[in-house]
């Protein structure tokens, strides 16, 4: 039975739903181009009683005989998030009903819950999506080395996956995925990070994966990035890019760090953009 507390879209022939992972926590001190005191403001100013926490959402998409996971959680790696596997049970899905798990990039709390305590796969019947050139990243032996050792540690997590679910891996060509789904090459935050856009009937959503993590403040000023990017300069240039054609086009967008309504517009409002989460 689907539990109605869920924010689900209609999305033509899709049903998305939003399910929450839980929060990481992240010090504000983690981002640039602002001062720490002006985006705790920022915060507060939106009602955030934790300005320091992260959300994170995965995304199910239900359609004609598919039964899709856009991003995996965290699998409470490091003590956070965790959750989404009680919201999948919660929302009427066994992990054996995913046939598809689209991936925006491979941080671990995009990542983490592919794979069990004992390192097995999650979703046996899923095949994984991902850009090529997030796999190249992940397994690049010189770009491992250039990380302090506790990223390290993510290099590791992302090839276990990549070894784990070699047999169901499909990257990402731009083609559509299936009718009324394909991907958007969006980097910066990694090499591969993509969004995925459904357009179906006379609808549309866009899924951006981490165009933002503090969708206030990285909205308020599109020029603000976080330690987590990997090329601050290109994900600035993506996200200023992606969020002026969302306010152009007045596209319904998702995002993994938005808060637990998951959808949202994107409003131009002076020197920037406003997130207006979508009513239910």
């Amino acid at each position: 039975m689907n539990n109605s507390s869920f924010a689900s879209r209609q999305i033509g022939d899709f049903t998305v739903t939003a399910l929450s992972d839980g929060n990481m926590a992240a010090s504000l001190e983690l981002l640039s181009g602002i001062e720490t005191a002006d985006a705790a403001q920022i915060q507060r100013d939106a009602g955030l009683a934790e300005p320091g926490n992260i959300h994170i959402n995965c995304y199910l998409i239900r359609g004609p005989g598919r039964t899709i996971l856009v991003d995996s959680g965290t699998g409470g790696l490091n003590n956070a998030g965790g959750k989404l596997g009680e919201n999948l049970r919660s929302a009427g899905v066994a992990p054996e009903d995913i046939d598809t798990v689209l991936l925006t990039h491979a941080h671990p709390d995009h990542i983490g819950g592919l794979l069990d305590p004992e390192g097995q796969a999650v979703y046996p019947n899923a095949e994984i999506h991902l850009h090529p050139l997030e796999a190249e990243y992940w397994r690049d032996d010189s770009k491992m080395m250039q990380v302090a050792e506790h990223r390290q540690r993510n290099f590791l997590l992302a090839r276990r996956m990549l070894t784990v679910y070699a047999a169901k891996l499909k990257f990402l060509d731009g083609a559509e995925i299936m009718k009324g789904i394909r991907s958007v090459w969006l980097p910066g935050h990694t090499p591969g990070h993509s969004g995925y856009r459904i357009d179906s009937g006379d609808q549309s959503l866009l899924i951006w994966g981490d165009i933002v993590h503090f969708p206030h403040i990285q909205s308020a000023q599109p020029g603000v990035s976080i330690a987590f990017d990997c090329d601050p300069v290109q994900a600035e240039n993506t996200r200023k890019t992606i969020m002026a054609q969302a306010a152009h086009e007045n596209l319904l967008v998702a995002g993994m760090h938005f808060g637990e309504p998951g959808f949202a517009h994107i409003q131009t409002v002076s020197g920037g953009y406003r997130v207006a989460y979508a009513k239910r």
